[in-house]
C-alpha cells in the first residue's frame, strides 16, 4: 500500500490557497473599478506593501505578480467577474482610503491626515468615486474633467480656497435666506476628510450611538427599545435645539485633538465654517437625511461631538447604577454592585444574564441628535438625572435644551415621540391573566351575539307588525273600500300629492313616535324593538333573555376581579414584565397626503394634479417611492397593519385616478393598460410577504448616509429642453443630458420634532420652487428613494 504524506500535501494546499488569495487581492485592485482616471500603480504599489508587510527584500516577487496579474486581466477572467454592488465598491473605496490613514498611526494619534492623505491624487479620486456611487452614477461612464494632481498640489502648499469653492442660493421674496453649498471640488475635499474621520473615530463610538453607523441606525435603536429594555417606569427626550458657534466649533476641534494630531485637518474646518458650507444644527438633524444643508461632513463631526455626551452619560450610569446608596440594606459581602454593573456593560446591558436586578435602572438610546433616556427607579432619581444631564450640556457641550421635554411615566397611555414614531410600554400579561382573559372574551363574545339576533329578531318583527298595521292605510286609497267616517281615511287625507308609499309610512311613524313620546329612542329600529315587539312578546321569553344578559355581566365582572387578583399576585411573587410598542404616526401620515393633494379633506383619495406632466412611468415610480419608503420605515411598528391599508386603499388608488385623469380613461381600463407597471406597488398579499418587510440589505447607513432615509419631494415639470437651451443632469458626477426641468415644491417646513411620514419636511425654504435638471434614471432615482437631495449640485446652472 502507497504511504501518503499528510504534512506534504497540507504544505501544498496551504500554500495553493495563499497564491490564490494574492492573485485575487491584486486583481480587485487592478480591475475593481476601471472608470475614469485609475492610479492603479499607487493602488498596486500599497497592496503589495500591505500584503509583504513592507519586506523590501520581496520587490523581484512584487514584479512578478504584477506580471502574472496583468496575464490573467487579459484572460477570460474578467468577463466572468460579477459586478460590484454600490455597498461593495464604497466599502472598496473606503477601505483604500482606511489604509492609508491608517499608515499615520504613531505615538498613539494620527498625524499630518491632509498632508499624507487628504492630500493625495488617489485619495481624492476614491473620493470623488465614493461621491459618484451615492449619486448612483455608473464608475464607467463619463466623469467630471477634475485635474486631482493639482487639487492636491493645492491642498499641500495650502493654497486652496474655501471661499473660492462655495455657491449660494437665496429664497425668492421679502424673506431673505439664504443656502451656501461648497461646489464639486470642496465636496471631494469633505468626502476625503469624512472617511478619514470615521476610520478614527468609527472603533470608539459608545454603544449607545446609532444613526450615521454601518448596522446601527434607526431600526437597531428601536430593536434595543423594544427588546433590551426591561420594566421602565420613566423616560424623557432630550431635544438639542443650538446652531454651531465659535464656542461649540473650539470645543470640538480640542476633542479632536485627542486622536487626531493635524494643524492643517483644523485650519480648513475652520475655513469650512467660516465660509457657511458647515451647516451643523442640533435640533432636527435626525429627522431631515439626505438634505443638501446638512452637508456629508456635517454627519459625522456631530457623531464626534456628542460622543463627549456618550461617554460622560456612562459615568452617569454607574453613578446612580452602581454607587448609590439608597438600596444599602441589600448590600452584602456577598454582592457587589459596582461588580454587577461592570459585568452588565460586558453583556451589552442586558440582564439576563445576571447581576442585581433591583435598584436603578438607567439606559439611553442616541440617534445622531435625538436622544432618549430610560429609567427604572424612583421619580426623584429620573429628576436628579435629567437636572444633571442638562446642566452638563448647557455648561460643557454648549448646547440648549428644550425645556418641553419633561419626564414621562411609561404606563402613560400617551406614549412618548421618538424618531418620528410613538413610542409605548404596556404590561404583558402572565399566563393565568392571558387564560382568564381568553375565557372572559368568550363570554363576552356569546353574550353580545345573543343581543345582536334579539336585536335584529325583534326589529324584524316590530316591522311586520308596522307594516300590518299600514296596510290598512294603503287599503283606505282604493276608493270603494275606504270608509270616509274612519280614522284612517281622514289620515290619508294629509298624505301630500305624489308621495311614495314608503316615504307616507316614515312620516306616520315619526307622527306616532312624538304622540307616544319616544323621542329619546336612539333610532328607529329601537324605537320598533322596545315600544312594538316587546310590548308584544310573551313575558317570559322576555325576562329569560333579560335575565340571561344581566348573568353574562356579572361574570364578565366578576372574572375581572379575579384577573386584577391574579394580578396583584403575580405581582407580589414575581415582577411584571413590560413591553413596548412602536406606531407609526397615521393622523400625521393623514395629514401629510391631503398636503401632497392625493386626498380631499374627507380622506378620499384623488388624482394628484401635480404630477400629471409627466410620464407614467415617473407618476407610478413617485408613488412607489412612498411604498417603499413605508415598508423600510414601519416595519417594525405594531400598527403596520394600518399602514398597508393606506397603500392599499390611497395610495394606489390615487396613482390610478391620476393616470386616469392624465389620459382621461376609466379606472378599470387605467388598471387593465398598466397592470405590469401598478404591480410596483404592491397589494396587501405582497407587502404580507416576508421578503417585502425583511431587514433591507441594499441600504447601510453609515456608507450611504441620508440615503436609506431620505423624504421624498414633489417635482413638477417646468419645460422641456431644446436645442437651444440644452441641460445637463444636477446629480453630482453624472454627465448625461437631462431630457427635461423640473421645479421641485416644498409643501411643508415643520420644526423640530416632526413625525416621519414619507416626505421631505426640513428643506431649506431657498430650495422651494428651485429649477432642476435631471436625467430619466435619476429623476427615478429620487423618486425610489436611491439617492437624495444630498447628491444634487443646485449651483450647475452657474
Amino acid at each position: 500500500m502507497r504511504s501518503v504524506d499528510l504534512p506534504s500535501i497540507c504544505r501544498r494546499k496551504l500554500i495553493n490557497r495563499s497564491r490564490h488569495q494574492f492573485f485575487n487581492l491584486i486583481l480587485v485592485n487592478l480591475l475593481a473599478i476601471p472608470g475614469g482616471k485609475r492610479y492603479v500603480g499607487h493602488s498596486l504599489e500599497s497592496t503589495l506593501k500591505s500584503s509583504n508587510n513592507g519586506d523590501s527584500g520581496s520587490i523581484d516577487k512584487m514584479s512578478l505578480a504584477s506580471n502574472l496579474a496583468n496575464l490573467v486581466e487579459e484572460s477570460s477572467f474578467v468577463d466572468e467577474k460579477k459586478p460590484k454592488s454600490r455597498l461593495e465598491l464604497k466599502r472598496f473605496l473606503e477601505m483604500r482610503i482606511k489604509g492609508r490613514v491608517k499608515d499615520q498611526f504613531r505615538d498613539g494619534k494620527f498625524h499630518d491626515l491632509i498632508g499624507k492623505v487628504i492630500a493625495n491624487p488617489y485619495t481624492l479620486q476614491d473620493a470623488y468615486d465614493s461621491i459618484r456611487v451615492n449619486s448612483n452614477v455608473n464608475l464607467l461612464s463619463k466623469s467630471d474633467d477634475i485635474q486631482f494632481d493639482s487639487l492636491a498640489e493645492e491642498l499641500s502648499f495650502g493654497k486652496f480656497n474655501v471661499h473660492d469653492n462655495v455657491y449660494s442660493i437665496s429664497t425668492r421674496g421679502a424673506n431673505k435666506e439664504t443656502l451656501v453649498l461648497p461646489n464639486i471640488k470642496l465636496n471631494i475635499i469633505q468626502e476625503a476628510i469624512r472617511i478619514a474621520l470615521e476610520v478614527v473615530y468609527k472603533p470608539h463610538y459608545s454603544k449607545i450611538s446609532h444613526g450615521c453607523r454601518s448596522g446601527r441606525g434607526q431600526s437597531s435603536a428601536l430593536k434595543y427599545i423594544c427588546k433590551e429594555i426591561s420594566n421602565p417606569d420613566w423616560w424623557f427626550t432630550l431635544v438639542l435645539n443650538k446652531k454651531v458657534d465659535a464656542s461649540i466649533l473650539a470645543k470640538l476641534i480640542s476633542t479632536m485633538g485627542s486622536k487626531i494630531e493635524d494643524p492643517r485637518l483644523y485650519a480648513i474646518i475652520h475655513s469650512m465654517f467660516d465660509a457657511g458650507i458647515l451647516n451643523m444644527e442640533f435640533g432636527g438633524f435626525a429627522k431631515g437625511h439626505g438634505l443638501p444643508q446638512e452637508g456629508v461632513l456635517s454627519p459625522v463631526l456631530m457623531n464626534i461631538y456628542l460622543d463627549i455626551f456618550d461617554r460622560e452619560f456612562i459615568k452617569l450610569s454607574m453613578k446612580y447604577e452602581a454607587l448609590d446608596t439608597q438600596d444599602d440594606g441589600e448590600r452584602d459581602g456577598s454582592h457587589s454592585k459596582l461588580r454587577s454593573w461592570f459585568r452588565r456593560q460586558v453583556s451589552h446591558g442586558s440582564e439576563r444574564n445576571g447581576g442585581n436586578i433591583s435598584g436603578v435602572r438607567i439606559h439611553c438610546c442616541r440617534v445622531m441628535d435625538e436622544i432618549l433616556i430610560v429609567i427604572r427607579g424612583s421619580k426623584e432619581a429620573s429628576l436628579a438625572l435629567k437636572s444633571e444631564i442638562e446642566t452638563y450640556m448647557r455648561d460643557t457641550l454648549y448646547l440648549d435644551i428644550d425645556s418641553k421635554g419633561e419626564i414621562i411615566a411609561c404606563n402613560d397611555p400617551q406614549g412618548i415621540r421618538f424618531l418620528g414614531n410613538l413610542v409605548k410600554s404596556t404590561v404583558r400579561e402572565s399566563p393565568a391573566v392571558r387564560a382568564v382573559h381568553k375565557l372572559k372574551e368568550k363570554v363576552k363574545l356569546f353574550a353580545s351575539q345573543k343581543q345582536e339576533l334579539w336585536e335584529e329578531g325583534a326589529v324584524r318583527i316590530g316591522k311586520k307588525c308596522l307594516g300590518h298595521g299600514f296596510k290598512k292605510v294603503k287599503e283606505s286609497e282604493i276608493r270603494h273600500l275606504a270608509d270616509s267616517h274612519s280614522i284612517l281615511s281622514q289620515v290619508s287625507h294629509f298624505r301630500k300629492p305624489g308621495m311614495e308609499t314608503d316615504h307616507w309610512y316614515k312620516v306616520l311613524l315619526k307622527i306616532w313616535m312624538q304622540a307616544i313620546n319616544a323621542k329619546y329612542a336612539e333610532s328607529e329600529e329601537s324605537f320598533l324593538s322596545k315600544f312594538i315587539t316587546e310590548k308584544a312578546l310573551p313575558p317570559g321569553l322576555k325576562d329569560s333573555y333579560y335575565i340571561f344578559q344581566k348573568h353574562a355581566k356579572k361574570y364578565v365582572s366578576s372574572e375581572t376581579t379575579s384577573t386584577l387578583a391574579l394580578l396583584h399576585e403575580s405581582s407580589s411573587s414575581s415582577e411584571v414584565v413590560s413591553i413596548r410598542e412602536v406606531l407609526a404616526p397615521l393622523k400625521a401620515i393623514r395629514m401629510c397626503l391631503q398636503r401632497y393633494g392625493m386626498t380631499t379633506s374627507e380622506g378620499y383619495p384623488r388624482a394628484c394634479h401635480m404630477l400629471l406632466l409627466l410620464d407614467h412611468d415617473h407618476i407610478i415610480d413617485w408613488f412607489s417611492g412612498i411604498v417603499h419608503r413605508w415598508l423600510r420605515w414601519y416595519r417594525l411598528c405594531n400598527n403596520f397593519v394600518e399602514i398597508k391599508f393606506f397603500i392599499t386603499e390611497e395610495v394606489r388608488k390615487s396613482c390610478i385616478r391620476t393616470l386616469a385623469t392624465k389620459y382621461r380613461l376609466h379606472e378599470s381600463e387605467i388598471e387593465r393598460r398598466f397592470d405590469l407597471d401598478l404591480s410596483r406597488l404592491p397589494s396587501t398579499e405582497e407587502i404580507e410577504n416576508e421578503t417585502l418587510v425583511s431587514e433591507d440589505t441594499s441600504y447601510d447607513e453609515g456608507l450611504l448616509y441620508g440615503i436609506p432615509y431620505s423624504g421624498l419631494c414633489l417635482l413638477a415639470l417646468a419645460r422641456i429642453v431644446s436645442e437651444s437651451r440644452p441641460c445637463t443632469c444636477f446629480a453630482i458626477g453624472c454627465r448625461s443630458s437631462a431630457p427635461c426641468v423640473y421645479t421641485i415644491h416644498v409643501m411643508q417646513k415643520q420644526k423640530f420634532p416632526v413625525w416621519k411620514t414619507g416626505f421631505y419636511s426640513c428643506i431649506h425654504p431657498s430650495i422651494h420652487r428651485r429649477r432642476i435638471g435631471l436625467c430619466k434614471q435619476h429623476l427615478k432615482d429620487l423618486y425610489l428613494g436611491h439617492i437624495s437631495l444630498q447628491s444634487i449640485c443646485f449651483g450647475a446652472w452657474k
